[in-house]
């Protein structure tokens, strides 16, 4: 039997390592995980431990002497990551510390073939794995005897499955945990609100990591004021600052790393018109198509439309067509520009199409081969390169002025943790945010690493209104081909909630998604919220079994939603 395995074609062999000497915080760490892996019984299920280190606090080597323990009393370790382009990286340090058991450690998530998921699985069923590392999906792996789970990142968005079915992979690991009567810890640098306020409540266990691992300090953090620049390049785009520029050819002189985070690609955010301000928006969705040089394309990044560019206006004719905005294959065009003898690479979901290739190009940026690179939300976290001196963050603002609640908390935790790619080895780190909001309460906590300043600030407004971690919030969502009856039957599912509804239900207003029609479809939703959730979603249940709906109209309920977009 020859199993296919899914990581078997990596370039470079692994080599073994053996466990680093832990500061007295890993130490501390290390301890209260142990204690709770040992003490766990049926009577005394264990408290979710969240481990709040630092950027660089060594947390995966506090994960990795955790479950060197876990297996020697001869139980299985869980590992999920946030994003599947993580997991070779964990996979490398999990076989290259427990290299001569490599064949026990197993790799599940959603870009395997179906031949090499066939196999993990089996491997798994049949207790030849002891280790398993993957996506949100593994959280139902089938180990036996499962004495340690280990969240990584547990604050990122991906844990949530937006499709059915629908379900959170940390709060499904915390149940899993309770029901098998073993430790969990969940990790990371900016933990969510909901988990910091359940160890405030007493519900989990904090246990904390101040300082980097190798007594490094944390970056520089700088903010500049874009307003300021754009008035210096006279009304052009300003897409590299003086500053940034300056600091990306120092680093080159001085053969140090650098990378550009910028949450957009593509090459221009839209196609305008500057005669009569017309825009190429997508026929199925209700936004723009972003232009894409290398395809000389126009395409939706919602449902994968492709149009031809125009050469003139398809409204007035007129050929001063352009280009506005700009995405990651813009800002590489320009750094070959002002870095010519930089070797430049770029991640993104349009240049990782190929399988392997994100692994390809982390190799080569950490075999120093690249100067520079330039991404998209996929370099954010749990990266690991020693050699990076510079982290610039383009736009601080995407992602700020957006209709979520979390839209604070979301720019704090992503700036916080591109910022902790930057002065990871011995070399000092800094960090460059170009924003045209610089007095946003989450850029300024971010440039100070306060993240007990933010997360009181934002709990307390939390508090206040009634929203997540001290309530329930649900997204009750219609959807059609036909916008009015999409509407119409919204309006209807409200009238009826709001008839008799459970005490402290707060019901909003059916209002269009803010991106209104996706893949053809118009979307209406409206927010319902309750300090407890069990009521509330049988109310809605029950609302829904009494309605029919029309044929052409699909409604989603949406329990503890993360997204409302």
């Amino acid at each position: 039997e020859v199993r296919r395995d899914p990581e078997a074609d990596g370039i470079e062999e692994i080599l073994p390592d053996s466990p680093l000497a832990l500061n007295e915080e890993q130490e501390a760490a290390l301890k209260v995980i142990l204690e709770s892996i040992s003490t766990s019984t049926v009577s005394h299920p264990p408290s979710p431990i969240l481990l709040h280190g630092v950027t660089g606090s060594g947390k995966t080597e506090v994960y990795l002497q955790a479950a060197r323990a876990t297996l020697d009393i001869g139980k299985t370790v869980l590992v999920l990551v946030p994003e599947i382009s993580l997991t070779p990286q964990t996979v490398r340090r999990f076989r290259a510390r427990f290299a001569s058991i490599q064949e026990q450690v197993a790799v599940l998530h959603s870009n395997l073939s179906q031949g090499e998921r066939f196999d993990e699985w089996h491997r798994i069923r049949k207790g030849i794995a002891r280790i398993v590392i993957g996506a949100r999906s593994a959280v139902f792996a089938p180990l036996p005897d499962l004495g340690l789970i280990l969240v990584d990142e547990e604050h990122e968005n991906t844990y949530k499955q937006d499709q059915i079915p629908r379900y959170h992979g940390r709060d499904v690991a915390v149940l899993r945990a309770s029901l098998e009567n073993c430790t969990i810890v969940l990790g990371s640098a900016t933990p969510s609100l909901e988990s910091f306020q359940n160890t405030l409540e007493g519900k989990y266990k904090l246990v904390r990591l101040a300082k980097r691992a190798d007594g490094q300090s944390l970056p520089l953090i700088r903010v500049l004021d874009m307003r300021l620049e754009k008035q210096k390049q006279k009304g052009g785009m300003a897409i590299l600052s003086d500053r940034l520029r300056n600091a990306l050819e120092q680093r080159l002189l001085k053969n140090e790393q650098s990378i550009l985070f910028l949450n957009r690609r593509g090459f221009a955010r839209s196609l305008q018109c500057p005669s009569c301000g017309h825009v190429c928006m997508c026929p199925h969705c209700s936004v723009s198509l972003t232009y894409h040089r290398e395809d000389e394309r126009l395409m939706c990044h919602i449902c994968g439309h492709q149009a031809v560019v125009p050469r003139k206006c398809p409204e007035c004719r007129d050929p001063a067509i352009a280009l506005q905005g700009y995405g990651t294959q813009k800002v590489e065009e320009i750094l070959a520009k002002v870095l010519p003898k930089a070797k430049i690479a770029r991640i993104d979901a349009d240049a990782m199409r190929k399988k392997h290739a994100l692994r390809d190009l982390l190799n080569a940026f950490q075999a120093r081969k690249i100067d520079v690179l330039i991404g998209t939300q996929m370099i954010a976290k749990g990266l690991h390169f020693p050699n990076v001196t510079l982290v610039g963050i383009l736009n601080a603002d995407i992602g700020l002025h957006v209709p979520d609640f979390r839209a604070g908390e979301r720019v704090f935790q992503l700036l916080t943790q591109v910022a902790g790619r930057a002065g990871r080895g011995d070399l000092e780190g800094e960090v460059i945010v170009q924003t045209f909001t610089p007095h946003s309460p989450s850029v300024q906590f971010a440039r100070h690493h306060d993240f007990d300043g933010f997360a009181e600030q934002e709990l307390e407004f939390r508090r206040q209104f009634v929203f997540p971690p001290f309530a329930h919030c649900a997204v009750l969502t219609s959807r059609s081909t036909h916008e009015r009856r999409a509407e119409f039957t919204l309006q209807t599912l409200h009238r009826r909630l709001t008839e008799d509804p459970p005490p402290g239900l707060m019901i909003g207003e059916p209002m269009p998604s803010p991106l209104v029609k996706t893949h053809g479809q118009f979307r209406f939703q409206l927010m319902l919220r309750s300090t407890k959730a069990r009521p509330m979603t049988r109310h809605v249940q029950q609302v829904l079994q009494k309605t029919t709906l029309p044929e052409d109209v699909t409604v989603v309920f949406d329990m503890d939603a993360w997204s409302f977009t």
